[in-house]
């Protein structure tokens, strides 16, 4: 089930690439809660972990995320969406360099095909 906040990652990542302000202090600017953009900063940095990230680090506050719902929300949120967007930009890097090599294959099958058809033995 898709989350209610997806919208919420293109914007953080629109906001991030204009400035140096952390997912964090724009959730907030956005009007979010405090605890939401506590949990969804270290769900997306867990999520970014689970998907390989070296950068990325698991962090969970448990007791926050057990009897906090915002926090648990905002956890839930960054988890499935940063995790989603690493494995996106990955699958999207892996067709960039099949069709990288289906593009070299044609070619080099339409240079033997024109130099037979021009050399013919």
């Amino acid at each position: 089930m898709p989350s209610r906040h997806a919208p919420l990652l293109i914007a953080l990542c629109a906001g991030l690439l204009a400035g140096c302000e952390t997912t964090h202090d724009h959730l907030i600017a956005e009007g979010y809660p405090p605890a939401f953009a506590d949990g969804f900063a270290d769900g997306c940095s867990s999520g970014r972990q689970a998907a390989g990230v070296i950068s990325g680090e698991f962090r969970k506050n448990v007791s926050r995320y057990l009897g906090e719902a915002t926090y648990a929300g905002g956890w839930d949120d960054g988890f499935r969406q940063c995790l989603a967007q690493v494995r996106s930009e990955e699958r999207r890097e892996y067709e960039d360099r099949l069709r990288d090599r289906d593009d070299d294959a044609w070619e080099r099958n339409r240079g033997n095909a024109m130099g037979r058809a021009l050399h013919p033995d």
